[in-house]
């Protein structure tokens, strides 16, 4: 019961990051009471529904699960080359905790890659913090760098996104992040390898 509380507590965090302490006060109520309780409380605090609208212009959406992606391997390749926890969250869309992942509050520039295979997803520029707990950007490095696809699990509904390069499991997006784009994509942590760029030299004198 204690398992299916964390994967409750997860999901709900996840839609609705601002209330993070709110659901982590639920967490400790959801362990005494019944799983009849649990899912209960999981719809009383569900965030607003997803509107998806505006991510269409910089993002695939599709329900196709079966697409092809330019990267490829089976399954015991990814084994062999993704941490344990890297392939549960790229691979079988597992979340990790909130405020635990390691670029959850990392402020220094650079580009955000898929930890699966490689490609620049984010950047620096467009990351805010969101207070959920895990990594939040309101816009992509450029187009077409993820695929949409709906997520009705844990009975509610979200819009989870892939990487479009090799169909990895990203995070979710939703609709409540800042301008111009409204959007808050919610990344796990373990699906990013975070590239620090350098600093722009100085120019004459010592002066940037």
């Amino acid at each position: 019961m204690t398992h299916l509380a964390d994967i409750i507590t997860t999901a709900v965090w996840q839609r609705a990051g601002h209330e993070a302490l709110l659901v982590r006060s639920m967490k400790v109520m959801f362990n005494l009471f019944a799983p009849g309780a649990l899912i209960l409380a999981v719809g009383c605090h569900a965030a607003p529904t997803n509107n998806v609208a505006a991510a269409s212009q910089t993002a695939n959406s599709t329900t196709n699960r079966t697409m092809k992606f330019p990267v490829t391997k089976t399954d015991a390749e990814w084994r062999q080359e993704l941490t344990p926890e890297q392939y549960r969250v790229l691979r079988q869309a597992d979340t990790e905790r909130p405020f635990t992942g390691k670029y959850w509050n990392t402020k220094e520039p650079g580009v955000y890659r898929c930890a699966a295979c490689g490609e620049i997803i984010f950047t620096s520029d467009t990351k805010f913090d969101s207070g959920c707990g895990w990594p939040s950007f309101y816009d992509l490095a450029a187009e077409k760098k993820v695929i949409l696809r709906d997520d009705d699990s844990l009975g509610m509904h979200r819009t989870e996104v892939l990487c479009a390069h090799c169909g990895s499991h990203l995070g979710h997006v939703f609709d409540d992040g800042p301008k111009p784009t409204g959007l808050r994509y919610c990344i796990n942590s373990a699906s990013l390898n975070f590239e620090k760029t350098n600093p722009p030299s100085p120019g004459p004198g010592g002066k940037k």
